[in-house]
């Protein structure tokens, strides 16, 4: 994996974060502490997974370049790709099962949870990352 790609994923990652404090600071002043509180673990449990995966995917990916330009072979390259590939799905599965997981225990453990902020926090951080897809 690049330079440059590592560079626009943990960007993703760090717009995703600054988007879950501006949003809990617009719920605290609309809804008060409670609704910040669930706007802003709303935001974090979609911002922390991708963060994890983001990290992931530029260790593996340095490491599998790595490994095809020493090598020097067409196939060690076709290896690289395919092993990629996977780690991708298998991070991906892995980044929704963590979210979702997060989102239960949120659910679960406060207990004056306000559901529509949490609900604008996640949107509001899954929407940065389709919107930081388009500006790049």
């Amino acid at each position: 994996m690049r330079r440059r790609e590592t560079r626009v994923m943990f960007r993703v990652v760090a717009a995703q974060l600054f988007t879950s404090l501006f949003v809990a600071a617009c719920a605290w002043v609309i809804g008060g502490h409670r609704a910040a509180l669930s706007s802003l673990l709303g935001g974090l449990a979609c911002a922390l997974p991708n963060g994890l995966f983001a990290l992931n995917l530029a260790r593996f990916g340095h490491g599998a370049a790595s490994r095809a330009v020493q090598d020097g072979s067409g196939g060690a390259r076709s290896e690289a790709t395919s092993a990629y590939a996977v780690a991708l799905l298998v991070g991906e599965f892995i980044k929704v099962a963590l979210t979702i997981g997060l989102l239960v225990l949120i659910a679960r453990m406060v207990r004056e949870l306000v559901w529509p902020a949490l609900i604008v926090g996640v949107i509001a951080v899954l929407s940065m990352q389709a919107a930081a897809l388009v500006w790049r």
